[in-house]
C-alpha cells in the first residue's frame, strides 16, 4: 500500500502536478481558471444522476458506454472556457493539475488524445456543450477527488480541445457529491498525503536551509501522528561543466543533511523516506527550482 502511495504521488508530482507552498483553496472551491482565458458560458449542475466518467469513451448503438461510468447525485456547476491565442491548452491543464496538486487531489481518471474516445461524444453527449468538438488527436480529459475537512467529497473534471479552427476550450466542472454515493475508485488517498513543503538549500560540505518556523512546525506536528511517515525528495540544479551523477550526489547529501536535521527536531529516521531525483525532473514553477528539498507527509 505505501509503494503505491509513493508511486501516485511521484507520477503527479513528474507529471508536473506542482504543489507550490501557496494559499490553497478550500476543497469546495472550484480551481481558479486559467490566467490566459475567457470564461465563456457558466452552467449550475444539480442532479440525482450527473454522467461521470471514469475511462474512455465509446458509442454503441447510440449509447454511451465506458468501461468504468457512475451517474451520481452531485450539485455543482461547469464552466468554459476559450484560451487565449498566445497560450495552450497544455499550460491550461498543467494549471489545473497544480491546483488540484495543492488540494492533495486524487487523480482517478486521465487520458490524452485517441485514448480518449471520440471528441464528438465528449462535447455532444456527455457535456452538452458543441463548442468542444474538436479532433480527437487533440483533447484530454481527467477527474480528480478531494475530501474536505468534514468529509464532504468534491470531484472535478477538466476536459480540454482544439477545434478546427484551432481555438482551443477547456470545460471544468466542479460537483459535490451526496452522501453514501459510490465514486469508482475514490479511496482515502486524497486525504494521507500532504505536501509538499519546499525547502531551499544551500552548500556543499556543510548545508543550510531556508524555510519557516510555520513549515517546521506543521511537518513536525504531522509525524506525532501515529504511523506517519516524512517523505525527503532530493533535487539539485545541474551546474556548467558538473556531470550528472555529481549533481546526484549533491542532492543526496542534502538531502540526508535535511534528513538529520528532522532526527534532531523529533522525526526519528525510522519515520523518514529519502528519494533522490537531483536534475532529473525539471518544473517550470518559480518555487520549484534549484537546488531544494520538497517534504511530504504520509498518514498511516
Amino acid at each position: 500500500m505505501l509503494k503505491l502511495l509513493f508511486t501516485r504521488f511521484l507520477a503527479a508530482t513528474f507529471c508536473a502536478l506542482a504543489l507550490p507552498c501557496l494559499v490553497i483553496a478550500a476543497p469546495g472551491d472550484i480551481p481558479a481558471p486559467f490566467p490566459q482565458s475567457n470564461l465563456e458560458t457558466t452552467v449550475k449542475i444539480e442532479s440525482s444522476g450527473h454522467l461521470v466518467l471514469f475511462s474512455a469513451v465509446r458509442e454503441v448503438n447510440n449509447e454511451i458506454r465506458s468501461d468504468s461510468l457512475a451517474r451520481l447525485p452531485v450539485s455543482g456547476e461547469g464552466r468554459l472556457y476559450q484560451i487565449a491565442r498566445d497560450s495552450s491548452r497544455e499550460q491550461a491543464r498543467d494549471h489545473y493539475l497544480r491546483l488540484l496538486g495543492q488540494r492533495n487531489a486524487q487523480i482517478l481518471f486521465d487520458c490524452s488524445g485517441v485514448r480518449c474516445g471520440r471528441s464528438n461524444v465528449w462535447a455532444n453527449q456527455i457535456f452538452n456543450q458543441a463548442v468542444l468538438y474538436g479532433a480527437d488527436s487533440t483533447q484530454d480529459y481527467l477527474v480528480a477527488g478531494t475530501v474536505s475537512d468534514d468529509g464532504t467529497r468534491w470531484l472535478t473534471l477538466v476536459y480540454t480541445v482544439t477545434r478546427g479552427n484551432l481555438r482551443e476550450y477547456v470545460w471544468v466542472e466542479h460537483l459535490r457529491v451526496a452522501p453514501g454515493a459510490s465514486i469508482p475508485g475514490f479511496g482515502n488517498l486524497a486525504r494521507r498525503v500532504q505536501g509538499p513543503v519546499i525547502v531551499p538549500w544551500r552548500g556543499g560540505v556543510t548545508y543550510s536551509f531556508d524555510w519557516q518556523a510555520a513549515d517546521r512546525r506543521r511537518i513536525t506536528d504531522r509525524a506525532r501522528e501515529e504511523g506517519a511517515l516524512v517523505v525527503l525528495v532530493g533535487y539539485s540544479a545541474l551546474e556548467a561543466n558538473e556531470s550528472f551523477s555529481d549533481a546526484m550526489g549533491r542532492a543526496r547529501r542534502a538531502t540526508e543533511s535535511l534528513s538529520e536535521v528532522l532526527s534532531k527536531t523529533g522525526v526519528s529516521r525510522d519515520q523518514q523516506e529519502i528519494i533522490v531525483v537531483g536534475p532529473a525532473v525539471v518544473f517550470s514553477e518559480p518555487d520549484r527550482q534549484g537546488n531544494r528539498v520538497e517534504l511530504v507527509t504520509v498518514a498511516r
